[in-house]
Order: C-alpha cells, then structure tokens, then sequence
C-alpha cells in the first residue's frame, strides 16, 4: 500500500497516515534512457511545433480560463485567511427626538467604531483556511493539466495536418499514375490489345482516388480549423500554416518508478490535493462542536451638537463564550458528510494513480507494436510494388490479365497511403507517452504572481 504522510499545526486535527487503496506498483514494462523535458514537444527537434505549442500555451482561450479559476481561488484564501484577524468597522448616525408636549426636537450625533475577533483556540478558523489553500492548489494542478492538454492536442494535429498534406501529395501522384496507364491502355484497346472492360475498371480505380483526394482536402480544411482554435483564432482568420515533414521518431524516454509519476502528473496531484482539503473540512466540522471564543470592542462619541461631538466618548469591551447545545444533530451529520466525502476522494485519488500507470503501459504496449505493425507494412509495400511491377512488365509481353494488374496496382497504393497513416499514428503514440509521463507546468511568465 502506499501511505501519505501530513504534517499539520499542533493546534489543529493532524491527519492520521492515510492508506492509499492501491498495491505497490512494480516497475513499467519498459523504459528508453532519454531524461523526458518539462517541455516534452522540443523532443521532436521541430521548430514549428515549438512555436505553435508556445503560442498556444500563451493565447488559447480555455487555457486562459483555467488560469483565471487559479486566481480566483487564491483570493478565497486570502479571504478565509482574514478570518485570523479582528473586524474592525466604524459607524456615525444622528438621532431625532420629539417630545410630545413642546413639541420640540431634539437631535444626537453619534460617531465611533466597533471591533470583534474571534480566538482560533482549537484551530477552526486555520482549518479552514487550509482547506482552501489546498483547493487552490488543486486547480492549479488542474490549470497544468490543462496546459498538458492543450499541448499534446496542438502536436497531434500539427503532425495530422503534416500528413493530410503528404497525403494530397501522393494522391496527386497515384491520380497522374492512373491517368497515365489510361491514356496507354485506350491507345492499346485501338489496336485491339485490350478489351474495354478494362478501361472501364482503369477509370474506376482513377474516380477512387479523386474522390480520396476530396477526403484528404476535407480533413485538411477540418485540421487547420481545429488548430486555429487551440490557438486562439478565429480559424476563418487564419492563413496558411507553415509547411513541415513528420520527424523521425525520438529516442524511447526514460519512465522512470511508478512513484515518480505520482508525484510528477499534475492530475494525480490534483486528487491528492482535493483529499487534503477533504480532511481539513472534516477537522473544521469537527471542530464547529466546540465552544467559540469572541471578544468585541466598541467606542462612541454622543453629543447634543455636532459641534460638541468629540468631547465626551464611552467605550464597552465584552468577551464571549458561544457554545453549541442542541441542533437536531446537524453538526454531526455536517461531520459524517465531511468524513465520506474524504474517503470519497481518498478513492478517487486511488483512481486517478490507476489510470496514469495504465496509460504509460498502454502507450508503451502500442508502441512496441507499432514499429512491429510498421516493419510488416514496409514489407507488404515492397512486395506489393515488385508484384505491381512484374505484372505490369507480363501484361505488356501479352502473358497476364489487365486484371491482375490493377488489383496489385490498387493494393500497392492502397499501402502507400496506410503507411503513412501509420507513420503519423506513430508519432501520435508517442505524444501519448509523453503526455502519460509529462511533469508539470509553472505559471506563464507574464502571468507570475
């Protein structure tokens, strides 16, 4: 089991060693030796994309929001924490008086303040300040998580957009190919060498990558549109992006223990986080039982006339004892409801650890057999064009059906385009991996409190 352990005030309820409901976890299946960068994009050694990352942790707008959230949250503990001091309030008033047989009137100025503090003697107060203080810190954990997010969205559609271009290219390429072969099979067909079913089927497999070519057009459009937007922009208001190639793969990262992850992802930090606000809102229940302490301070100023107003004042120092006697049991169900939302966390926190180890074990799986996927892809193209070749060279020597020959034609640039696909998908896998093991991010610089 994992324990955590928290160190509190004396004058406040400590929290007891919590065992956290998950075993001890052993280490990742695998793990590369490269010490992974906060910024894990610059892996990727792309200048577009350290630039389009940049301004997308700078100006998209969801972002922008979390960080907002975090600030709003530091000043509900500054406010909490105001609790600590006295209240001091100063007041002024006139009062009218009539007296019912002159009929005259009489008036009082009145003028002064009045100050109340509340001792903190069993640590309420300080309580709940430190449950705000750690859900502060949770959605800052949230605001880098975000951050995490954003990130690994802007690479994955910075490589698609990448390979939706590369696609239009090879497409362009597969259509002049196809052109070409039925320009030579309709003058073969007018020297009676060819039958017409076969241009029929040429033609066909020609209108298949148009129209495969409107797809890649369509997700092209969709991709810059979906980029814009984590950037910030109106996407209607975006020229073309730079050009880039798809990289090389970078080395496998090391993942370093489990544990290391844990304390490195901000969303587990989160839900650690939000468990230690949980037990602070249990000990400030628990502590609403006992009795509150308050001492309250007044002084005054009273006169006839304005003018006469600060010659006399009077002043009252009161202390008082506030204690709970009887409400129905609703400080003890305010106590059993902090306690069950605390474990309840306690639990989502176990969670949360789960699904983190689960992706890094899942990223690294569909690597591995993304490279087996990708050496068995290569393969299959390579003997699909030697097959498309030889068929070619037959059917001009009259010893093969055209048939043949646009089957393995077809397949083969089916196969280009897969390969691709799945190069990018690569990519895409290890965006994944570094988004499983990234750390965490600070505040933004222009933004720094």
């Amino acid at each position: 089991m994992i324990l955590l352990f928290t160190v509190f005030p004396s004058c406040t309820p400590k929290l007891s060693p919590v065992e956290i409901p998950v075993e001890e976890p052993q280490n990742f299946s695998n793990s590369g030796e490269d010490l992974l960068p906060d910024k894990w994009w610059t892996s990727f050694n792309d200048p577009v994309l350290d630039s389009l990352v940049k301004k997308g942790l700078e100006e998209n707008l969801s972002l922008a929001g979390n960080l907002e959230a975090y600030y709003a949250a530091l000043a509900r503990v500054q406010r909490e924490n105001s609790s600590l001091f006295p209240q001091v309030d100063v007041f002024s008033g006139i009062t009218s008086r009539k007296a019912q047989t002159d009929f005259s009137e009489d008036f009082e100025y009145r003028t002064g303040f009045s100050a109340s503090y509340e001792i903190d003697l069993w640590g309420r107060i300080r309580a709940g300040i430190q449950a705000e203080k750690y859900t502060a810190d949770a959605i800052f954990r949230d605001y880098q998580a975000a951050a995490m997010t954003i990130s690994a969205e802007i690479a994955t559609t910075w490589y698609q957009l990448v390979t939706a271009r590369r696609q239009l290219e090879l497409i362009d390429e597969q259509i002049q190919t196809n052109e070409d072969i039925v320009k030579l099979i309709r003058a073969r067909f007018a020297g009676g060498q060819i039958r017409a079913v076969d241009i029929l089927r040429q033609e066909q497999l020609l209108e298949s990558t148009r129209n495969q070519k409107i797809i890649y057009e369509t997700d092209l459009g969709i991709l810059e549109n979906r980029l814009a937007i984590l950037l910030g922009r109106p996407p209607q208001n975006i020229e073309n992006f730079e050009q880039g190639i798809l990289p090389p793969l970078p080395s496998p990262p090391a993942t370093g223990l489990p544990m290391e992850l844990v304390r490195r992802r901000p969303d587990i930090q989160r839900d650690y986080n939000l468990l230690l606000a949980a037990d602070r809102d249990m000990a400030f229940a628990v502590r609403s039982k006992f009795p509150v302490i308050s001492l309250e301070a007044t002084g005054q100023f009273r006169a006839g006339n304005f003018d006469n107003l600060f010659e006399n004042w009077a002043y009252t120092l009161a202390g008082n004892l506030f204690t709970p006697l009887f409400y129905g049991g609703r400080l003890s169900a305010e106590v059993d409801h902090a306690r069950a939302v605390k474990n309840q966390r306690l639990y989502e926190y176990g969670q949360t650890v789960l699904l983190a180890f689960q992706e890094v074990e899942n990223s690294l799986l569909r690597e591995r057999k993304q490279a087996e996927r990708l050496v068995v892809l290569e393969r299959q193209l390579d003997l699909a064009q030697k097959t498309s070749r030889q068929l070619r060279i037959s059917f001009l020597n009259g010893m093969s059906n055209y048939l043949d020959v646009l089957l393995a034609l077809d397949q083969q640039q089916q196969l280009e385009r897969e390969l691709l696909e799945r190069k990018q998908e690569q990519l895409e896998i290890r965006i994944g991996l570094y988004r499983a093991l990234a750390g965490a991010f600070e505040l933004p610089e222009n933004n720094s409190l």
